[in-house]
């Protein structure tokens, strides 16, 4: 059974106005909130995290497969457990810019992802897509991501509608493993 917590207004002394959310502190992530080592222009040697990460180990880049145009990463930040982008390696904004090649793998990723959730996790369905521009929510505007966000049935459950809180039950290390040996090779 389900308890709900109430929280009186002298507990709440200090922290604003009272009401009825819990709160989860996370102040690791005001880093990402700020903008902190987000890219400033052409590539790597200006701080783009996905320009860098494929020089890294698979394990410390939390890379789950790479291909000759683009690779798959978990996100640092992810909304459901699971969730990883298709990035390619060369360094653009906009998703006018892949050429062909680009283009051609940047799908057939993203299949291979979905295929790889399904045989690992079960996922039965997805949120796919890019965010074009920081107006448009891109977190990292300046080299192009697609979104491959894992979903099923009931995955709002009590700690997002209740507890206003999402809870990811594995470590994104143990995440990246598990997909990368469910992921599909070329065929």
């Amino acid at each position: 059974m389900l308890h709900s917590m109430t929280i009186e207004p002298e507990q709440q002394i200090g922290v604003g106005t009272p009401d009825a959310f819990q709160r989860l502190w996370t102040p690791h992530r005001m880093a990402y909130i700020q903008g902190e080592n987000k890219p400033t222009g052409p590539g790597a040697e200006d701080g783009c995290p996905f320009c860098s990460i494929p020089a890294k180990s698979d394990e410390d880049g939390l890379v789950i497969a790479r291909g000759e145009h683009v690779y798959a990463v978990l996100n640092l930040y992810p909304y459901n457990g699971g969730h990883l982008m298709v990035v390619p390696y060369r360094h653009v904004a906009d998703y006018t810019d892949l050429d062909d090649a680009e283009t051609a793998e940047l799908g057939t990723f993203t299949k291979r992802a979905m295929t790889a959730l399904r045989t690992a996790s079960g996922a039965q369905g997805f949120n796919i897509g890019m965010n074009q521009g920081s107006v448009a929510g891109a977190g990292i505007a300046a080299h192009l991501h697609q979104h491959v966000v894992p979903r099923w049935g009931g995955d709002t459950n009590f700690m997002p509608v209740v507890g206003h809180t999402k809870v990811l039950p594995q470590l994104l290390g143990d995440t990246r493993t598990m997909l990368a040996d469910a992921w599909p090779e070329a065929r």
